[in-house]
């Protein structure tokens, strides 16, 4: 498996036109026969497509030139020279492109555009042939046109990653667990830092059928924003979601500075990413100490009005109304743009997600 990529620059070139052909018509008892020489063909074109099975830009970075296919030149007997072909990128959903030198925003797509066609570079025209340039004072015109060169550009792709939650935490602190636990994503799951080194994203079934993406984050480090660890690399990722989802490990005692050392990480790469919905998920209460300091958590962050739900992946306990709560996060205020979502969700991920059965709080329950 070729290693994740979100960002590419690459240098696409639309093919050059034919040139048109100068011919005259030349048979037996006809030797001085009109002109017939043929128009030359169009240059290929650059085409960008959105293909849902593309999850990264790492082909772009190993094939960084892209050239379509000159025009062919035109022929006797009126012939047309041959059409370039084009050349076609596939990019993944979510992709932005942008002129390298300006910066300037060409084209973005989002989610539901799966099999969608951008045309970026049209091919050069090709060249007229000389039969054009016959008239009634000029019979055998000697003249062809050559044909339109075409266009060179150096572009900066950019993928982000289209999800409702994402799940954000210090390396090992659980949530490629909660996301194998709560979707049908299978992420790579170890006992060791640093285990995800690229996004994951899982789909939740909400009770009332609506589909919610949630994307795991590779594990963020104290001096993330500063460009220390993995996470710093893909916190651009989240500046889309709907709601964040706060992981800690309560196994010892450095979980009580857990929480405020991620949101000056987050502060420090983008302020507006704190002024997201967003939950704490205090994990491995299973372990022993791991609830009484989870309830100490819960105790200073009521405070600040964010919700603590204390729960363990390993035995279940919290499962449910963390998916509950998660499910709620995605809730949208507009009806219109939440079936817009579900309908982002449905052509995005292909795969299958769980029923996860979430049982409805009675009123007064919240902490």
């Amino acid at each position: 498996m070729r290693q994740f990529a979100d960002e590419a620059t690459i240098e696409v070139s639309s093919g050059r036109g034919g040139n048109g052909c100068v011919s005259f018509r030349r048979e037996k008892y006809i030797p001085n026969g009109g002109p017939n020489g043929g128009d030359g063909g169009r240059g290929g074109a650059v085409v960008f497509r959105v293909k849902r099975n593309v999850k990264t830009l790492s082909d772009l970075r190993f094939r960084r030139f892209f050239r379509a296919k000159n025009g062919g030149d035109g022929m006797g007997w009126n012939k047309y020279g041959k059409d370039g072909e084009d050349v076609v990128i596939s990019v993944p959903p979510g992709t932005s492109i942008r002129d390298a030198e300006s910066g300037e925003l060409i084209r973005e797509f989002t989610v539901e555009a799966d099999g969608e066609e951008f045309v970026f570079l049209k091919g050069g025209n090709g060249g007229w042939g000389n039969v054009h340039f016959k008239s009634s004072t000029n019979q055998a015109p000697r003249r062809a046109n050559e044909g339109q060169a075409g266009e060179t550009r150096t572009l900066i792709l950019e993928l982000s990653i289209m999800a409702d939650v994402g799940l954000v935490g210090f390396p090992n602190a659980g949530k490629s667990s909660l996301l194998d636990a709560l979707t049908r994503a299978r992420p790579k799951i170890a006992p060791y830092p640093f285990t995800t080194k690229i996004p994951n994203l899982g789909v939740l079934r909400a009770k009332d059928g609506r589909d919610v993406i949630i994307a795991d984050i590779p594990g963020i480090i104290e001096g993330a924003s500063l460009g220390k660890g993995l996470g710093i690399r893909f916190l651009k990722h989240i500046s889309r979601t709907q709601a964040l989802v706060f992981m800690i490990d309560c196994s010892d005692d450095s979980c009580f500075g857990a929480y405020q050392t991620l949101c000056e990480e987050l502060s420090s790469f983008s302020a507006p990413l704190l002024e997201k919905q967003k939950i704490v998920l205090c994990n491995k209460i299973d372990v022993e100490g791991a609830a009484e300091r989870a309830e100490k958590i819960a105790e200073t962050l009521s405070k600040q009005n964010v919700r603590v739900i204390p729960i363990s992946v390993f035995d279940g306990r919290g499962m449910k109304e963390a998916a509950f709560q998660i499910a709620r996060l995605s809730l949208f205020e507009d009806e219109n743009e939440k079936e817009k979502e579900k309908q982002k969700t449905s052509a995005f991920l292909s795969s299958r997600s769980v029923d996860y059965s979430m049982e409805e709080q009675k009123p007064g329950s919240e902490k």
